[in-house]
């Protein structure tokens, strides 16, 4: 088994969210443990379409072995009418797998998302991607109140995980928001440090 690590994995659009993704993994990093960035191929409805196995750019597509092996994970998506987007919902829902042997039970969890207005559905969109971590058995880990850009923020930020608002101009993140991003890696990071067997 390779060193231990966080599974950062996403699907983003636009950008937004692989670029909080990466927020992420540098919070990640600063508590003393890997980040891995992983994304999802498009799903298309034309059943021909297919994604070249390794993507023009970014980060590599997701493994079931990826995702197996970390010691923690967060998940971020898109909001989609209040829902994660359809990719990463494609690749939870293959994922039974490793819910039949328990691989994620009592691994920690943190989950973020983007929208384009505010209101958007981002909360429901973080609660819809916590319910098939929490039928895998892993620990969810939110943002508190200690993080103090959470009581600042005007546009993107929750208890239930990072978020951010790009407008119709697909504003970029601003500092509360990257903020938000570098704690819930860097929370996560600890807790993975803590609840696994070989840190």
């Amino acid at each position: 088994m390779s060193q231990p690590y966080v599974l950062v994995l996403y699907y983003s659009r636009h950008g937004a969210t692989r670029t909080m993704a990466h927020s992420i993994a540098r919070g990640v990093e600063q508590a003393g443990i890997e980040a891995r960035l992983r994304t999802v191929p498009a799903i298309s409805t034309v059943c021909e379409a297919t994604e070249p196995s390794i993507p023009d750019e970014g980060a590599l597509y997701c493994t079931e072995q990826d995702l197996e092996e970390c010691a923690g994970l967060a998940l971020g998506s898109p909001t989609r009418f209040g829902n994660m987007a359809a990719p990463l919902k494609y690749f939870i829902d293959g994922t039974s797998a490793l819910w039949l042997s328990g691989a994620l039970i009592d691994k920690p969890a943190a989950v973020f998302s983007a929208s384009s207005s505010l209101h958007g559905g981002q909360e429901t969109t973080l609660l819809s991607m916590m319910i098939p971590l929490l039928h895998h058995g892993m620990i969810l880990a939110g943002l508190p109140y200690s993080e103090s850009a959470l009581l600042k923020t005007t546009t993107g930020g929750t208890p239930y995980g990072a978020t951010h608002v790009s407008g119709q101009d697909n504003r970029p993140l601003d500092d509360n928001e990257l903020s938000l991003c570098v704690a819930q890696g860097k929370r996560l990071g600890q807790l993975a440090r803590k609840l696994h067997p070989k840190l």
